[in-house]
């Protein structure tokens, strides 16, 4: 814990600092809050996975960009920078993480008041929870820098096909020949996920910059729920917008669990689908584009299906990517996957309505 202050205290952080304690169970990121003395702010301090991300400093000059032109929107809008953006805290040299010569710190600035949700269990934490990343992905609509590839192809469906095929070619775990049915849902769809990826690599589905990882947890809310701020911006990059609403809608209506093995309580709630699509159109609906309004609600599905190829294709190799807590654990990850899917096609129409009724309204 020593070696955590004298980390801490090679950063810009105002006030002494009397406490540092772990914060959550990140599962890529080591999370600590670290305590000032007096009227001091109060600091978050992490430890940087670089093996998920293999280049922090360039992920880190991404989240710099990104939060700074969040920042000049919001005081042009009239608001408060220091609560409704993530602030960067840089080191006393100036960079914007520290190597300890084994692992990369980075500290923000933690947001007094905030209050985070795991799941989405009322209508209107699910319409605000869309408004907060519709309102995230508005403000960034004329963000026009490029920005680094922080994680190799995500999101790019035709890289997930190279490494399947290669999976399925080497068959390291020897599973291979049990998954026959399993293998069928994942090939049945390629050539459909492959024609919507090819919408973004034409620019038919514009680039722009994307979160890519939505779930509820990732924003933060004052006391009344109201959202404040976007968090957890490592994987900030550049991809089609869809990515993002799609994700969310994976995390956000599922009725079970991602790893429920009892898959009768898996399915998509078309409640909070509307709930949610209606906060993200009520920020983002003018900065769209044709073609990104009529194929938000299918990317729900292209999501969803590349986590199945995910999960099955970790199960193949021998679960040597995701921590599994018993030896089946990708594979009824996998299955529990396909359900919510299965759901999901099963009320694609559905969807397209709700989609198509809030964009005229």
């Amino acid at each position: 814990m020593n070696n955590l202050y004298t980390i801490a205290e090679r950063f810009l952080v105002a006030g002494k600092i009397v406490d540092i304690k772990p914060l959550g169970e990140g599962f890529i990121n080591d999370t600590y809050i670290v305590t000032t003395e007096g009227d001091a702010p109060n600091y978050i301090l992490q430890r940087k996975n670089h093996a998920i991300f293999p280049d922090v400093p360039k992920m880190m000059d991404n989240i710099a960009r990104v939060t700074a032109h969040l920042k000049a929107k919001v005081v042009a809008a009239g608001g408060n920078p220091e609560r409704e953006v993530l602030t960067v805290v840089p080191t006393k040299e100036g960079a914007l993480c520290y190597h300890d010569a084994e692992n990369f710190w980075a500290v923000c600035k933690f947001i007094e008041g905030s209050v985070t949700h795991d799941v989405a269990d009322t209508l209107r934490l699910a319409y605000m929870g869309g408004k907060g990343i519709g309102k995230f992905q508005a403000m960034l609509a004329d963000f026009t820098e490029p920005l680094h590839e922080v994680i190799r192809g995500f999101h790019n469906i035709r890289w997930r096909f190279e490494q399947w095929d290669r999976a399925l070619a080497e068959d390291k775990a020897g599973r291979k020949a049990s998954l026959a049915t399993e293998i069928e849902w994942i090939e049945s769809r390629r050539e459909q996920m492959l024609a919507f990826w090819s919408m973004v690599e034409s620019g038919e589905l514009p680039m722009r910059v994307t979160h890519n990882d939505t779930k509820l947890s990732n924003i933060l809310f004052d006391q009344n729920d109201d959202v404040l701020c976007v968090i957890d911006l490592d994987t900030v990059m550049s991809s089609t917008s869809l990515n993002d609403f799609g994700d969310a809608i994976r995390s956000y209506t599922n009725t079970g669990a991602e790893d429920d093995r009892n898959l009768d309580n898996v399915s998509m709630n078309i409640d909070i689908f509307k709930a949610y699509t209606e906060g993200y159109l009520s920020e983002r609906k003018v900065s769209m584009t044709a073609t990104e309004r009529e194929w938000l609600a299918f990317s729900a599905l292209y999501i969803t299906y590349e986590q199945v190829l995910r999960f099955l294709m970790d199960y193949i190799d021998g679960d040597t990517y995701y921590k599994t807590r018993y030896a089946e654990h990708n594979l009824v990850r996998t299955h529990a996957q396909y359900k919510l899917l299965e759901s999901m096609e099963a009320q694609y129409p559905a969807m397209q309505h709700i989609v198509r009724e809030l964009l005229e309204d």
